[in-house]
């Protein structure tokens, strides 16, 4: 890209893309694939890019009618959102629980309760879009949604802090065993004592996992006297005087505190068991935030009564209860009420990230990711698609329209996608894949209802041969577990049409343009 345009189109002027004006656009390039300033979240470069026009005067498509699509926002996502998501005219429902399995949306917002299995989207057939308003995805299928065009958008830094605050209150109060004192205070009993309490200052804390959260703890744990030894299955610069150990081993045999900030994968499932209880030194302490599979918490009880260890703090565990009450029992964990009986042990239920701040901020980065997907179709930021974009169209483009097709990433579907877009004229066209599932994004000019509608035939019949492709003669199962995505066609105007008696391999088509074109090419299709 050249200099001037990454740089000209800086402008701190109001949003052009329709967001809330709670953040200004940073970004107006001419450039087709603009950069934008983006979390540091991202992967490479490529999250720094966003789509926008120089002229600021321009009106950026807005893709959907209010009465055409449904937003459900579950688990009391933060008002923050759901202000960014209203503005845009969607229609806006929100519930305190988790989903009721039997309803069906365009767009949902979760947070860590519910979970969306392949059985759930199966039977979410107008489903286009997941925003997880927290930092994991896995309650949802990712790879499932990805086969089906559903994009899952997530908050991957925006409570980084609040947990790595919380971790720091956890190491204060687990050396001082405040939470026993409390306890014994509400209680009437008055136990002053300081056998086994100890001074922070001078202790080593070994942070498993240097991530956005473990980095952030690293600064403040030595901004408070301590040292700090971090464990990555990658090389990473290590903030302030951290230093990097090359094995988990290694880091448990020299921290005082051990506290994990890993995703849930295989690999980390019971990372901490019982050989790596017995390689952490006497007297030391625990402290879990991260995933609550992480640890063997039957292993963990085992140690605490043995005296190995002198504290443990979890926030996370491995079933929860799906809503506030007194669920925390037996019959949900068995070990519950052993956990429940150990002394300096502070069980919390999954409030590391549950701050004013952090909430607001996920609302905002997880509604905005929505929006931006919804209205223009990138996917800068997606867990589970390829990270496409290209700068919005204009209301000023009429007569151009928006091709987005998503299709299984196999040999020859991009030349017939081609050969097909190839009979109009392409103003530009971007294209990435991820695993088995491909993205395209195209948008062409001067076109009409009957040209739209070939367009949609055309794509339409080339998704039913791809997932034959992808399935195979031989194949028996169900076609709808082998679904391409969607075909989305979008023009500037004022809403969308979404099309009845569609195939199942197309999650949504609609038509984005006036209200006169609409009725146009309703009465053709």
């Amino acid at each position: 890209m050249a200099l001037e345009d990454a740089t000209s189109g800086i402008d701190i002027a109001s949003p052009t893309n329709g967001l809330s004006s709670q953040r200004p656009s940073m970004s107006l390039s001419k450039s087709p694939s603009a950069p934008y300033p983006r979390s540091p979240a991202s992967k490479d470069a490529s999250r720094w890019q966003r789509g926008t026009t120089a002229a600021t005067a321009a009106k950026p498509l807005k893709p959907f009618a209010t009465e055409d699509i449904r937003i459900l926002l579950l688990e009391n996502v933060n008002q923050t959102g759901r202000d960014i998501l209203a503005a845009q005219g969607y229609q806006v429902d929100f519930l305190k629980t988790s989903l009721p399995e039997d309803d069906d949306v365009h767009v949902i917002g979760i947070r860590s309760k519910t979970q969306l299995t392949a059985r759930v989207l199966r039977e979410a057939r107008n489903l286009i879009v997941i925003g997880c308003f927290c930092i994991g995805t896995n309650q949802v299928d990712t790879q499932y949604a990805a086969k089906h065009g559903i994009a899952v958008f997530n908050s991957p830094f925006s409570n980084s802090r609040s947990v790595a605050e919380l971790v720091i209150g956890e190491v204060i109060a687990l050396a001082r065993q405040l939470g026993d004192r409390s306890n014994e205070l509400h209680k009437g009993t008055w136990n002053k004592v300081s056998s086994g309490c100890w001074e922070i200052r001078g202790k080593t804390l070994g942070i498993i996992g240097y991530g956005h959260i473990g980095s952030q703890l690293s600064v403040l744990a030595e901004a408070m006297g301590m040292t700090v030894v971090f464990y990555d299955v990658v090389n990473l610069m290590a903030l302030g005087t951290a230093k990097q150990v090359p094995t988990l081993e290694t880091l448990l045999g020299v921290a005082d505190f051990v506290t994990c900030h890993v995703p849930e994968l295989p690999e980390t499932h019971h990372m901490i068991g019982q050989v790596q209880f017995e390689q952490m030194k006497h007297g030391s302490y625990l402290i879990n935030a991260s995933r609550g599979s992480v640890i063997d918490i039957p292993a963990l009880i085992d140690v605490m009564r043995a005296g190995k260890l002198a504290g443990a703090a979890l926030d996370v565990y491995p079933a929860e209860p799906g809503g506030n009450g007194d669920y925390f029992t037996s019959d949900l964990n068995l070990w519950a009420e052993d956990l429940r009986s150990l002394k300096n042990i502070i069980i919390t239920p999954h409030i590391g990230g549950s701050t004013e701040e952090a909430q607001s901020a996920i609302g905002i980065e997880v509604s905005e990711a929505l929006v931006r997907y919804v209205n223009e179709g990138c996917t800068l930021g997606a867990v589970n698609m390829p990270e496409v974009n290209l700068r919005f169209l204009t209301m000023e483009e009429e007569n151009h329209v928006r091709v987005i097709y998503i299709h299984h990433n196999v040999p020859g579907v991009l030349r017939k996608v081609n050969e097909i877009l190839g009979d109009h004229n392409v103003d530009k066209q971007t294209t990435d894949s991820r695993g088995d599932v491909a993205y395209l994004m195209a948008d062409i000019s001067d076109v009409n209802a009957s040209v739209i509608k070939d367009l949609y035939q055309r794509l339409e019949s080339l998704s039913c041969a791809s997932s034959q492709m992808f399935c195979g003669p031989a194949d028996n199962s169900s076609s709808s577990d082998h679904d391409t995505g969607f075909i989305l066609i979008m023009q500037p105007s004022h809403g969308l049409i979404l099309l009845e008696g569609m195939a199942r391999n197309q999650r949504l088509m609609g038509i984005l343009a006036t209200r006169r074109q609409r009725q146009a090419f309703k009465d053709i299709i």
